[in-house]
């Protein structure tokens, strides 16, 4: 596939005109899946809880109310949508799992409560599970879209960041640029976290845009990731790692720029290289942040492959369904672009985002 037809493939939309969702919370489910299973032992008490309608923060600080605990000790793996019913888990300390299943929350349920040694700390999420309704006011045409679910389970889709990740206003990375070249403290560490964070995803996303006719191979030096271990070596044999690459054994990895980020060699390093002097970032062995930030560094891999995905028409309306299951970092807005196009989200009358981003650096 050329990169005209990888990019007429990813962009444009059926032929029904716009799709939208979230027409309704129904329309849009969630269903977190943990990265471990609970021991049934311990001073923590980890709730699954279905909500519609509410943010992930409203629900962990009514949590709290109901235990009577700090909010700080209520966890939880990841933020989720809400304009949508998603299901996720929560932990608390010190509370009665018994007494746990009877609190009562607004438009929220505990649907199982279970002990565990530990907290639920951001990232621990094994992925989430989706069932997503378009709706269209035309005909929908399926077989299109099926082509291009067939492609992305063979290829795995780009794994690039989605919009939300750069701001509303698009400038969350130009505004870290212009704090790495300031130099000084963030008066708010947190929020300049997210910029650096931003910028770090902007030239991934750049890194992957120049490999897009072969996001799914391998280069001479590119830093490869083992699938099955998430292990990670450098390709010094096209001959061999090639064929592992088309079997979805190994993947390519970009950049997320810092200090310890493991460094590609020969071709990869080169056009890794051009990239960041395109974002004015100094070599990584000389990066320097401001007091208070830190950016260690990281592989992220250009594809992911959404597993469980298929679609099937609506009964009784324009539309479809989609159903497919994503790991943690893999943005549904881009899943859905590359199946077909925009997606108008019904609830906010704006451009569709799948929830909030994560903050932090990596």
């Amino acid at each position: 596939m050329t990169h005209d037809e990888s990019a007429a493939s990813a962009a444009a939309p059926t032929a029904t005109g716009l799709l939208r969702t979230r027409t309704t919370p129904e329309d849009f489910r969630v269903i977190e899946e943990p990265l471990y299973e609970t021991t049934g032992e311990g001073n923590h008490t980890f709730v699954f809880v279905e909500k519609r309608g509410r943010t992930t923060e409203q629900v962990a600080r009514e949590l709290a109310r109901a235990g009577g605990v700090s909010q700080k000790d209520v966890g939880y793996a990841g933020r989720k949508d809400r304009h949508a019913i998603t299901r996720q888990w929560f932990s608390l300390e010190g509370v009665d799992p018994e007494r746990a299943l009877g609190f009562e929350l607004t438009s929220a349920e505990v649907l199982e409560a279970r002990r565990h040694p530990h907290k639920i700390k951001t990232g621990h999420l094994r992925g989430n599970r989706f069932e997503i309704v378009l709706r269209s006011d035309r005909p929908v045409a399926l077989e299109p879209i099926r082509a291009r679910v067939e492609s992305l389970v063979r290829r795995g889709m780009p794994n690039r960041y989605g919009q939300q990740r750069f701001g509303r206003d698009g400038d969350n990375a130009l505004q870290a640029r212009r704090l790495l070249a300031d130099g000084r403290p963030p008066r708010d560490r947190r929020a300049a976290r997210f910029l650096v964070s931003a910028l770090q995803s902007e030239v991934f996303n750049a890194a992957l845009e120049e490999r897009i006719d072969e996001y799914d191979g391998v280069l001479l030096g590119d830093v490869a990731r083992v699938e099955e271990s998430g292990g990670l070596f450098w390709v010094d044999d096209l001959e061999r790692e090639r064929p592992r690459a088309k079997a979805f054994e190994i993947s390519a990895t970009g950049p997320i720029f810092g200090t310890k980020m493991r460094a590609p060699t020969e071709d990869v390093a080169r056009l890794e290289r051009a990239i960041f002097d395109r974002f004015e970032l100094p070599d990584l062995a000389t990066l320097k942040l401001p007091r208070g930030l830190r950016a260690r560094g990281a592989r992220r891999p250009l594809r992911v492959r959404p597993e469980g995905l298929e679609i099937e028409g609506l009964q009784g309306s324009h539309g479809l369904k989609l159903r497919c299951w994503l790991p943690p970092g893999a943005y549904l807005t881009v899943l859905l672009e590359e199946l077909v196009g925009p997606v108008e989200d019904a609830s906010r009358g704006l451009s569709f985002t799948d929830g909030e981003p994560a903050t932090g650096v990596s």
